[in-house]
């Protein structure tokens, strides 16, 4: 998705939320199929959740595809759309705090916002780093970029709806393990394509979008171009990636094509290295529909980029099936 087409999402986003939503405790849609109403917020996020809940839930994602995550703000008409809910399930770790806080004030009798990252993740495990230094007070939010804490979303969003909806527990459960399969097998690929990378696993990005699956996978996050504050960066810090870079031998810097960086086409001119400008954070790939626009896809695509890029191959993580494992019912905003 473009920036363009990003920002007309936005645009429209009002509209699109007084048309969606979901059916359940609160009853919102046709209330009387007794679908439990789950709200979203990253793209992500709602992927795992639908996978888990399939058919048996109705899931509304709030945030547009290709937004900036970090700094979206809830139009009015989603209180309606989270009035409505008998789940929100948002990242937190402070990522969404403008949707929580519209949630919060907005939630029936009985319903809740589930913060996925916040309850997974241990405070003696936060990173803070170039995009998230310590003194904002606001980690590293991006665990769904690594497999294994993507694993870890799936069972709260799991645990939560069984323990919502008993009935269909049994399903829950089932999709759950079907996707933990599929996960597992990702993150083997993985670690199997990224032996092929003839040098040292070095990732130069628009965002501090992969701290946690460095910290998995062995790789290294030597910048990000995009500081704390989203603005440019300054010229001492991108003569200072110029020189890192040179001494690294990075081959490849990544880039986003949600958010054009004239800085990071400069730092690639300065050094002659490729400059890769599709990778994405939460951004999934293709349409709705589509069999890899799911968690599944967009994390095989960056991970192929990011493998390739750095002059490897990726063979196994390229004959992944990466289609959802339930039927997707979630409502994407674009």
């Amino acid at each position: 998705m473009t920036r363009r087409s990003a920002l007309v999402a936005v645009v429209f986003l009002p509209m699109a939320l007084v048309g969606c939503g979901g059916a359940g405790g609160n009853g919102s849609g046709s209330p009387s199929d007794g679908k439990l109403a789950l709200v979203t917020t990253v793209a992500p996020i709602t992927s795992i959740a639908s996978n888990i809940g399939g058919d048996r839930v109705r899931i509304t994602g709030i945030v547009p595809e290709g937004t900036n995550s970090h700094t979206f703000d809830p139009p009015p008409s989603a209180a309606a759309v989270l009035s409505e809910a008998d789940v929100v399930f948002i990242n937190g770790l402070k990522l969404e705090e403008p949707t929580r806080e519209l949630a919060q004030e907005n939630l029936g009798d009985g319903a809740e916002v589930v913060e996925i990252g916040t309850i997974v993740l241990p405070e003696s495990q936060y990173v803070y780093d170039f995009s998230f230094p310590e003194e904002e007070g606001k980690p590293n939010p991006h665990l769904w970029t690594d497999p294994t804490w993507a694993i870890r979303y799936a069972e709260v969003i799991r645990d939560t709806l069984v323990e919502r909806d008993r009935t269909n527990a049994a399903y829950y459960r089932a999709n759950f393990d079907a996707f933990e399969a599929k996960a597992i097998a990702l993150a083997d690929a993985l670690r199997t394509d990224q032996e092929t990378i003839p040098g040292p696993r070095a990732l130069l990005t628009y965002h501090d979008a992969y701290a946690y699956f460095a910290q998995t996978f062995g790789w290294t996050v030597i910048g990000a171009i995009q500081p704390e504050n989203f603005e440019d960066p300054s010229p001492k810090e991108v003569a200072d990636l110029i020189d890192q870079i040179r001494a690294e031998d990075v081959p490849t810097i990544f880039g986003s094509e949600v958010f054009p960086s004239k800085a990071l086409e400069q730092i690639a001119d300065e050094t002659g290295v490729r400059y890769e400008d599709t990778l994405r954070d939460d951004d999934l790939p293709q349409e709705p529909g589509d069999p890899e626009h799911s968690w599944l896809g967009l994390m095989r695509y960056d991970y192929v980029t990011m493998i390739t890029g750095l002059g490897g191959t990726a063979p196994t993580l390229e004959s992944l099936d990466v289609a959802d494992v339930a039927p997707d019912e979630a409502t994407y905003p674009q």
